[in-house]
């Protein structure tokens, strides 16, 4: 079995303040995004070169829409949250989470659930793009929750159409992914059952990092706050 990162997830209060971020803290606007009828969210990416097909998604709750995903169920991310709402109203716009690209997102979920570790349900979404139809197939918990604090990644399988061929280049760069969490061991194990074997991890509280570069920015790596 073989996967690959495919996207950064970086959360925030509103789709404006995370513009703002992006444009203070990477020097670049992010490129248009959509919406997302299922979850109520909208976003913008950032094409990160480094690794193949792989890109900054910054999110935010879209404050004019209502998930067509009926209650209780819950949005992703942990976006329903307060603790997460709390969070990204302290601390501002953060890496929160990244996602995982797999050829068969079945199988990997079958992996997992072997290993006693339950992603949610397959779910399949679509959103609209001017090149076309984006469609995925995704891991989503019921409530939503991230696995391991974020640290554990979301799976997604795409459909024909990856987002970064939609995308400009902007020089910047994903050198590595770093993560931290207090049950290292299972993260290794989980991540080691699906292929992905570089990512390193490391014992301590629960942090995602993702070194970035680029010629017009000092040395810079994305956390999740203490």
């Amino acid at each position: 079995m073989t996967a690959a990162f495919d996207h950064l997830v970086v959360g925030a209060a509103t789709l404006d303040e995370a513009v703002a971020w992006c444009e203070r803290t990477l020097r670049r606007t992010p490129d248009p995004g959509g919406a997302h009828p299922l979850f109520g969210t909208h976003n913008r990416l950032l094409r990160l070169d480094g690794c193949e097909r792989a890109y900054l998604e910054l999110i935010a709750v879209n404050p004019a829409a209502r998930p067509t995903r009926a209650a209780p169920l819950k949005r992703w991310f942990d976006l329903d949250q307060p603790a997460m709402a709390r969070r990204l109203a302290v601390h501002g716009p953060q890496a929160i989470h990244w996602v995982a690209r797999v050829a068969d997102i079945e199988a990997a979920r079958r992996t997992w659930l072997a290993l006693g570790i339950d992603p949610g349900p397959v779910l399949t979404a679509s959103r609209e793009t001017p090149r076309g139809l984006l469609q995925w197939r995704i891991t989503v918990r019921d409530d939503g929750a991230r696995l391991f604090d974020g640290v554990l990644p979301t799976l997604i399988q795409w459909g024909g159409l990856h987002p970064t061929s939609t995308l400009p280049p902007c020089g910047l760069q994903l050198q590595g992914l770093s993560l931290a969490h207090t049950e290292a061991a299972t993260v290794r194990a989980a991540l080691d059952a699906i292929g992905l074997h570089t990512v390193a991890v490391r014992h301590g509280a629960p942090a995602i990092g993702a070194q970035l570069h680029a010629a017009d920015l000092p040395a810079l790596t994305l956390h999740t706050p203490p």
